[in-house]
């Protein structure tokens, strides 16, 4: 106790270095804490891109490309669905709800979907959120459009807006439909998943426009809005019941009338994550070399500490301090600062946390859990104390010698 005591008093003494040396380990408890937690939580939102969609459908390539093409607007489907087999798929017992998806066509480099109403009613993100409006509502007409979050903030769109769509995808595009605009009626609340980044047109209007046919002025009751194309890019389903999942996906992939394949967004998602395993190698590492920076900046500062000191430990020699009493009070000193920077870092922590919240889940589509460390960020925790305390016995161990060497009187 007497030692803690002494501890204590000899930090207070020196208080700027070790309030330097506490703030840095702090910053990198901080660092690592949310490096960590931002790790886990965004791969639990990458996995839940798409969440209440039992199966993805689309014409026969690899899970991972229909994924990708379906879901998050990369890549392009070679082939599409017919709507004949749509048709027959979506009314297999057990089907809940359809929604048909038709990819092609963009705006200013921003992708166009055409779909149905039900879009708004069961597309589903994150933990079974449901797509909300920030302005306006839903298309009701043919020359209706509904924009993401991220669409109406680039390009500085509003409601009642007209905008021009383009065939094909990218920046560039040779074939505008100028001669069928679309009124912008809805803009969605920010998801931070490819929904942000979509405009989202009436499934039959993807139909008329490229046939030539006006929009504007031919089928704008709310009952064609899906109407019947050729064929659609992809849909998504559910089921009543989860248990229809793997039956009604092993028929689709094996239907003879067309080469289709059924996936199930969770599992492809995460068969996606693990190929991405090497970024949550590199933050980890990240964080790690960050906690050792800190604690080797703990280490400099001791030992450039202990040389001034000499003349101190030679009066704590001389009122009857023995040589491990000296390597008991320096490693006390290196755990006191190694603690107190854990601690002002946990708390920096769910500050950050609380602060960035919003701004992940908007931007990033990362939601982020606020709650207790888990059992592993406890165990970081204690690996850093541990690591701290292990540094401190360098500068411990000389200050033993030094007492050892000096005896009662400076000897330099």
């Amino acid at each position: 106790m007497i030692l803690l005591k002494l501890a204590i008093s000899s930090l207070y003494n020196r208080r700027a270095s070790a309030f330097l040396t506490l703030f840095t380990i702090a910053v990198s408890v901080m660092l690592l804490l949310s490096i960590e937690r931002v790790r886990v939580d965004a791969k639990s939102s990458f996995s839940n891109t798409i969440s209440g969609t039992d199966l993805i459908v689309g014409a026969r390539t690899g899970d991972i490309q229909l994924l990708l093409s379906s879901v998050f607007r990369i890549g392009h489907a070679n082939n599409g669905v017919g709507w004949q087999s749509y048709q027959y798929i979506k009314q297999q017992r057990g089907v809940n709800w359809t929604i048909p998806l038709s990819l092609g066509d963009s705006h200013k480099g921003q992708a166009v979907l055409g779909t149905s109403a039900d879009y708004f009613q069961h597309y589903k993100f994150a933990k079974k959120q449901q797509l909300s409006f920030s302005q306006g509502r839903a298309f009701a007409h043919l020359n209706e459009v509904v924009l993401g979050a991220q669409v109406a903030a680039k390009l500085g769109y509003s409601l009642g807006d007209s905008i021009v769509i383009s065939h094909g995808m990218g920046n560039t595009s040779f074939h505008h439909h100028d001669d069928n605009p679309f009124t912008v009626v809805g803009i969605l609340d920010a998801t931070g998943t490819p929904v942000d980044k979509t405009l989202h047109i009436p499934l039959a209007a993807i139909e008329l426009i490229h046939s030539g046919n006006h929009t504007s002025h031919e089928h704008e009751q709310h009952d064609d809005l899906t109407g019947e194309p050729k064929q659609i890019t992809a849909f998504l389903v559910g089921f009543d019941s989860p248990l229809y999942t793997l039956q009604v996906r092993r028929n689709i992939n094996q239907y003879k009338p067309e080469a289709l394949l059924a996936i199930m967004p969770g599992v492809t998602l995460r068969e996606l994550w693990e190929m991405l395993t090497i970024v949550e190698k590199i933050l980890l590492l990240f964080s790690i070399v960050v906690v050792l920076v800190s604690l080797l900046g703990m280490l400099t500062t001791l030992l450039a500490s202990l040389n001034q000191r000499r003349r101190e430990l030679a009066i704590l020699r001389s009122v009857g301090a023995r040589p491990w009493h000296l390597f008991t009070l320096i490693s006390i000193e290196s755990l006191l600062i190694t603690f107190l920077g854990c601690l002002v870092g946990c708390g920096l922590f769910y500050l950050l946390m609380s602060l960035a919240t919003g701004y992940l889940q908007s931007n990033a589509g990362i939601t982020i859990t606020i709650a207790m460390l888990s059992s592993y960020e406890l165990v970081l925790i204690g690996a850093i104390m541990a690591a701290g305390f292990i540094v401190g016995l360098i500068p411990a161990t000389r200050a033993y010698f030094y007492s050892l060497s000096d005896g009662m009187s400076i000897k330099i």
